[in-house]
This record gives C-alpha cells, sequence and structure tokens, in this order.
C-alpha cells in the first residue's frame, strides 16, 4: 500500500516524517506534499483530488491533514468531505460498514502544535527544561482545548523557559518534538482519531 498525504504545511511535514514510520510500520509506503498554508492547499486540493481520481492505483490512499485554527471543525470537514466527492473519490465518513475508502480526512484541533502539547515526555525529551509534571496542570490536559491557540500557548511555554527567545521555529520544533513522540499515549484527542484512521486505512 501506498499513501499520499496532502497537508498544510512544511512543519506538519517535518512532524510526519517522523511519526508515519511509527504508526504504520512496514506496512505502508508514503509521500508528503507540503503545501504554503491553509487557503493554498484549500485552492489547489479541488485538481489535485480530481488528477488522483483519474490514475489513482487500488492500493493507494490520500490521508487530508490541516489546522483546524478558528474554523468550525463540521464545517470544515464537510468542506473537505465535498471536495471528495466532487472528484469522484470515496472519503472514510461516506464509506458504507466494511468497505474500503480511498481518502480520509483529519483535522489537528487546534493546530497541529496540539499534538506536541499532548505528549509531554517528548517535549521534555527534546526540551529538557519542560517539566515532566506539565501535563498535570489543569491548562494542559487536554491538548485540543488550550485557550488561544496551541502555536501559540507552545511557544509561550518554550520562551518561559528560555528557548527560542526570537519566536518558535515552527519546523525544527516539529522535527525535534515527533522524533520523541510515542503515538499510543499522546493525550490529544484529534491526534488519536488521526491514529486510528490510520491503522484502519491499513487493516
Amino acid at each position: 500500500m501506498h499513501i499520499e498525504f496532502l497537508v498544510e504545511e512544511p512543519s506538519a511535514e517535518a512532524a510526519l516524517q517522523n511519526l508515519l514510520p511509527k504508526i504504520l510500520g512496514n506496512v505502508a509506503t508514503f509521500a508528503i506534499h507540503p503545501h504554503q498554508g491553509k487557503p493554498d492547499l484549500l485552492k489547489k486540493l479541488p485538481m489535485r483530488l480530481k488528477g488522483y481520481s483519474h490514475w489513482l492505483l487500488g492500493d493507494w490512499r490520500i490521508v487530508i491533514l490541516m489546522d483546524a485554527d478558528d474554523d468550525d471543525c463540521l464545517e470544515l470537514k464537510a468542506q473537505l468531505e465535498q471536495i471528495a466527492w466532487d472528484a469522484g473519490l470515496i472519503t472514510k465518513s461516506a464509506a458504507p460498514p466494511g468497505q474500503q475508502f480511498q481518502v480520509l480526512n483529519r483535522l489537528a484541533i487546534e493546530e497541529l502544535e496540539a499534538w506536541f502539547l499532548g505528549d509531554i515526555e517528548a517535549l521534555h525529551a527534546a526540551y529538557p527544561r519542560v517539566g515532566l509534571t506539565l501535563g498535570q496542570r489543569a491548562k494542559y490536559r487536554n491538548p485540543d482545548a488550550i485557550p488561544g491557540g496551541t502555536w501559540e500557548a507552545l511557544e509561550r511555554l518554550l520562551q518561559r523557559l528560555n528557548y527560542f527567545p526570537e519566536g518558535l521555529p515552527k519546523i525544527t520544533v516539529a522535527r525535534q518534538v515527533s522524533r520523541h513522540i510515542d503515538p499510543a499515549r499522546n493525550r490529544s484527542r484529534s491526534f488519536q482519531v488521526f491514529r486510528e484512521g490510520l491503522l484502519e486505512l491499513i487493516r
């Protein structure tokens, strides 16, 4: 099996390069195609999926990963589902039970950085001044619900600990933290939904 990943920015690509082998094992090969932000991905997605629909091989699948940001999650997911439907592709949500699907749409809530805050052990391994008890604080118990943006929360946290005073380098942090993430223990619900979807895809 081969999986094409369409993501909104290079930091997602950097994270997935480390995360996907841990989730997929040797069951599937993959390629990751980053875009220049969510608007760029949404703009190019209809033509890209129509192109895939003409030559997609029987054991190829497509995964679209996007930050929810401040958008309504249900509306954004419905938009992605409609784009795939218009291209003639079957999504996980639209496939009857037990039937194979071609497209998996997934959202990181609010942003990819929630996945990093979902594994405090990984954060500590990458940046040792991050305390291992951080996840016990009320603010960080549910990383998908951190107020004010997860990217900003992670930047403030690391800057308080004297990392990256000039601003969070998203690609560097994504690469360093994801190297240590254990997918099974991650407390981000949106990460677990992503992981479960991939496991079902390769089953």
